[in-house]
């Protein structure tokens, strides 16, 4: 079987990217672009949940940090660890080098920090005492809606993490279920806010997307992103 995939994807993608989606296909050269577009397609429809599920995080644990250190620039006071320390001033310094001439403020801040840096605010890891210090005192209450276990909640929140890294580095997604992780993402959601997952999941297009996983495979629709 032939593995000749269009000439402007060969040059505009590379065969080095190209070469997993020939292998998950068999090296059928069709159905390895039309998985191609279709991986991009359910991506682009994540993106949306993804940034709710992020902003909706980050915004619930810096109101109950403001409320437990009674400032808004709470992480002068926290006891963060290293690497937290060092991701605040990563986002300060990335901030300043965009509006050198704007006066700092904690929303420009907390804007700034990463995904990555507010799911580590749920860890206990090496060299910090979140647990003692951040979530049983305060962060617990920002998941109303969650009675488990911090440790296996900083796991989910992780992966949804690892799954948003993938898809803003264009990476492979097909593989993966999709659906537990469409699952998993509103679970952690309506931990936080249950009106807001309700909203978000009204304009999601995720389910459709994946029923549609087949037809698109097989040239019987087009992806569309």
């Amino acid at each position: 079987m032939t593995t000749d995939l269009p000439p402007w994807m060969r040059r505009a993608f590379s065969p080095a990217r190209l070469a997993p989606y020939l292998a998950a296909c068999g090296g059928d050269p069709a159905t390895a672009e039309r998985l191609y577009w279709w991986n991009s397609e359910v991506s682009a429809a994540f993106l949306g949940p993804l940034h709710c599920l992020e902003v909706t995080l980050r915004n619930a644990l810096h109101q109950q940090l403001h409320s437990r250190f009674g400032r808004a620039d709470w992480w002068t006071a926290a006891p963060l660890n290293a690497v937290g320390r060092r991701l605040v001033g990563e986002a300060e310094a990335k901030f300043l080098r965009r509006s050198p001439v704007r006066q700092i403020t904690s929303d420009d801040i907390v804007a700034q920090l990463s995904f990555g840096f507010w799911v580590s605010l749920l860890s206990n890891s090496r060299g910090s005492s979140y647990d003692r210090h951040l979530w049983v005192p305060t962060l617990h209450r920002a998941f109303p809606h969650y009675s488990g276990r911090r440790a296996l909640l900083h796991d989910n929140f992780e992966s949804m993490r690892l799954l948003r890294n993938r898809i803003m580095h264009y990476e492979p997604i097909h593989h993966r279920d999709l659906l537990a992780d469409h699952t998993k993402l509103y679970r952690l959601l309506n931990y936080v806010d249950a009106v807001a997952a309700k909203e978000v999941a009204a304009m999601d297009r995720v389910p459709t997307v994946l029923r549609q996983r087949a037809d698109a495979c097989a040239g019987r629709r087009h992806p569309r992103f």
